[in-house]
């Protein structure tokens, strides 16, 4: 890896981090995340079908209350050094992303319990009306976030290439790299459930599982596709045809007042 490659990876990991907890532009998504680490280290195509498949595993994740979700930026970043610079193939991304994005969590909650200090300390700026002051903790504290990302980036991407990571790597069992790809599976099944039991759509049902047909059986449909399809259009059918629905009689407005029809006969 080149020291410009070097540069831009480290920039990129660092505004990854800082955007996991700004939740404004959506950086740290893997899709995002990993199509701008394939862009500055020259391999667009790799970066955009790694972040894809992460992204599918990361789709039900979020954070609700204190309850910390699994590091999507972390898991998004390492994953895509090791995969393009290291000459990984994406399987080999996503089974060490699952464990990395379990580290990130345990670190971005460590991260989180330091920026408490810098909390208290805008407070106290605030007291004194020093908004210089209020804005330098709140920079500080974000810093923290892009550096947890940034810093063991740049480790990876200092020795990915050489044969230290390929020992690594290769020390992997391959009970243990095929389970973690089976778990990234199933992670990516209750993602979609947590998904559609959040939105509550049941009327959108059939064109989900119409999408579904169709990334699966192009250009090769079968009589299972046809059938699923057929299905499909045929709820569809039902729920836009009036003709299965009962006739809803439009409201009467009450008449309020005298009655001036009856006083003039």
């Amino acid at each position: 890896m080149s020291t410009i490659s070097f540069i831009l990876v480290v920039l990129v990991a660092l505004v990854v981090g800082m955007a996991s907890v700004l939740d404004e532009r959506q950086f740290y998504r893997p899709l995002v995340a990993c199509t701008l680490m394939g862009l500055v280290m020259g391999d667009l195509t790799t970066g955009v079908i790694l972040g894809g498949a992460l992204e599918l595993i990361a789709l039900g994740w979020m954070n609700v209350g204190a309850a910390m979700a699994p590091d999507a930026a972390l898991a998004s970043t390492v994953a895509s050094v090791v995969v393009i610079a290291g000459h990984q193939d994406v399987n080999t991304g996503i089974a060490i992303a699952v464990p990395l994005a379990a580290a990130g969590q345990v670190l971005t909650i460590f991260v989180r319990t330091i920026a408490v200090f810098f909390q208290h300390q805008a407070d106290r700026f605030a007291a004194n009306a020093n908004f210089r002051g209020i804005e330098i903790m709140h920079f500080s504290a974000l810093s923290l976030q892009g550096l947890r990302v940034a810093i063991p980036t740049a480790a990876v991407a200092a020795v990915t290439g050489t044969d230290l990571v390929d020992r690594w790597l290769s020390a992997i069992p391959d009970v243990v790299a095929t389970g973690l790809q089976v778990a990234g599976g199933f992670i990516v099944v209750v993602g979609y459930a947590m998904v559609i039991n959040m939105m509550n759509a049941r009327a959108l049902m059939p064109f989900f599982f119409l999408g579904f047909v169709l990334a699966a059986f192009i250009p090769d449909f079968n009589l299972v596709g046809l059938g699923i399809i057929g299905a499909c259009l045929a709820v569809v059918y039902v729920q836009l045809n009036p003709l299965y629905h009962d006739s809803i009689a439009m409201p009467t407005v009450a008449r309020t007042g005298p009655n001036y029809d009856n006083e003039l006969e």
